[in-house]
């Protein structure tokens, strides 16, 4: 009778417990909106006033997330002179000595006589990213995560090794120098991942293990069709890190409008973009994170 009475009170303990905490969920309607605030502060390029605008907003978000927040800020030559940059690095600390490493760039492309908002090239990236760590203070985890906007990803006039990739080049030199990239499992970085009719570019460049765990993850998520498998390539933000030997994805749909007709345009604009796109990526990013556990 009194084993009997035991395995009551154990099952009713065992019922009372509560269920194991779900992984968090990305809303890509809360990442639409920090797309939509980015945005607001109108052309963002390297060195402007709306940039130094965009990085303090970004900074107070995250101070409602459970990080540390650095400014990485150097200077970079460029073909219109020296510039002011600033890579804005989150991280959320771990205890397995490894780090994963997600990406964006903040900056839009100057285009002087024109109103380049960036809603998609910039600021897809940016919303991204700050839904990302919304997500990220509650998930447990044991690698230490980095979020960074890049400064500077855009090209000053024409796209080459030495114009364009300016925070990312600054950032993967001085990570290589402190042996930050020794301790980094992975390198994903995103962008232009907002448009409405999503397909992420299967891109070459990227490590095929990462890239493969990628596009398995999506598949798994039932997400597949959202992920080409035509090869293709690109240059990017994770090329510095690819280069430096990381393992580093870029996930990208660069096929934004008829013929990419959106790109670097002033119709770049919100209404382009979707909250279920943000939410594809984001869902297929967090799996990832923690299948990189």
């Amino acid at each position: 009778m009194r084993r009997a009475l035991a395995w009551i009170a154990l099952a009713a303990l065992a019922g009372a417990a509560e269920p194991p905490a779900r992984p968090p969920s990305f809303s890509g309607r809360a990442a639409l909106e920090f797309t939509r605030n980015a945005v607001s502060f109108g052309p963002r390029p390297s060195g402007s006033a709306a940039a130094r605008r965009l990085r303090a907003y970004i900074r107070a978000e995250l101070a409602l997330c459970r990080c540390q927040v650095e400014e990485d800020a150097f200077t970079a030559e460029t073909p219109s002179g020296p510039v002011p940059m600033t890579n804005l690095i989150a991280r959320f600390g771990g205890v397995s000595g490894r780090m994963v490493v997600i990406t964006g760039h903040y900056d839009t492309k100057s285009m002087p006589g024109g109103h380049f908002v960036g809603a998609n090239d910039g600021g897809s990236s940016t919303g991204f990213l700050l839904e990302l760590a919304q997500a990220l203070a509650r998930l447990p985890h044991r690698n230490e995560i980095a979020l960074v906007w890049f400064d500077g990803e855009e090209a000053f006039r024409q796209w080459s090794q030495t114009d364009g990739t300016y925070g990312s080049r600054h950032l993967a030199r001085k990570w290589a120098a402190d042996g930050t990239l020794a301790r980094m499992r992975a390198l994903i970085n995103v962008d232009m991942i907002g448009d409405r009719e999503l397909g992420i570019l299967n891109d070459r460049h990227s490590s095929a293990t990462l890239r493969r765990l990628i596009w398995n993850s999506a598949a798994e998520l039932g997400l597949g069709r959202y992920f080409l498998t035509a090869p293709g390539a690109i240059l990017d933000d994770h090329m510095p890190f690819v280069s430096a030997g990381v393992n580093a994805a870029d996930l990208i749909d660069f096929d934004y409008g008829p013929d990419n007709s959106y790109w670097h345009t002033s119709r770049d604009t919100l209404d382009k973009l979707s909250a279920d796109s943000f939410r594809v990526v984001g869902t297929v990013v967090l799996e990832v994170i923690q299948r990189l556990e």
